[in-house]
């Protein structure tokens, strides 16, 4: 294997080259596959679901089993529900996204529709024929720089 970077030969591959240290990858395994976005928004969901259910669960049992009200209890369970209701908008907005996906999804795939096979447009009747009269010069600064003269020779008219 050749290093890419500097031309070395006699490289193994996932090692870094012994000239100028750049990593050579092993290319002849595949790649790693790409999870696609419903996965990602199962996820989620379920990780949003059980954040809910239990910091609620623990706030309740700072109450429950802890007798003497203490201000850092009130303060922890305060903050176990302002993370149960984040994660409750989480969970919701999640749902709605899946809903998107579902209803973006028809229209991405060709074979949702059997019945409307997609028609290709013909772009001789939309598109005018090419006009090359008024067509921009090579270099738009060509006739600008006229005016610009070296700082020891006098300027001429």
């Amino acid at each position: 294997m050749y290093c890419p970077r500097c031309g070395k030969a006699d490289q193994t591959p996932e090692t870094f080259c012994r000239q100028c240290g750049l990593f050579l990858p092993d290319l002849s395994k595949p790649l790693k596959r790409e999870l696609p976005p419903e996965d990602h928004l199962k996820a989620n969901s379920i990780l949003s679901a059980l954040t809910v259910s239990v910091s609620f669960t623990l706030s309740f049992l700072l109450f429950a089993i802890l007798p003497s009200p203490h201000p850092l209890i009130y303060v922890t369970a305060g903050l176990l529900i302002a993370i149960g209701a984040w994660h409750i908008q989480s969970l919701i907005r999640t749902e709605m996204l899946k809903k998107q996906w579902q209803r973006r999804r028809p229209l991405t795939e060709p074979h949702a529709e059997p019945d409307r096979p997609f028609k290709s447009a013909s772009t001789a009747r939309s598109l005018n024929e090419a006009n090359f009269a008024d067509a921009v010069p090579t270099s738009v600064t060509e006739n600008t720089t006229r005016h610009l003269v070296e700082p020891n020779k006098p300027i001429r008219s």
